[in-house]
């Protein structure tokens, strides 16, 4: 089972990231997108990583807005594999013109 590690901690290396509003130990980021096909392209982009590492986002999408939040179920909290996760999307994100 990955390792829990303290939320402050893990968004000591996201500054796009923020601690989320949800009574378990996860963090968070808001996206905006050009349009819709923009944020449904970002979020296919991830999908496919998130399947090859077996680690999924809890996300939602409203037109061009994507809200996701990342915690690692079994661990109870936040892990590097947020943390990893979370790396990749802001990069994807900046490679789609995100804000």
């Amino acid at each position: 089972m990955p390792e829990q590690i303290d939320v402050a901690e893990a968004l000591g290396g996201l500054p796009l990231w923020r601690k989320a509003q949800d009574p378990r130990p996860a963090i968070a980021r808001t996206l905006a997108f050009a349009d819709f096909n923009a944020a449904f392209g970002f979020m296919t982009r991830v999908a496919l990583l998130a399947d090859k590492v077996d680690h999924h986002p809890e996300w939602s999408n409203v037109y061009n807005r994507v809200e996701v939040l990342l915690t690692t179920h079994d661990a109870g909290g936040v892990t590097e594999r947020d943390v990893n996760m979370a790396r990749f999307i802001d990069e994807a994100a900046a490679a789609m013109g995100a804000q």
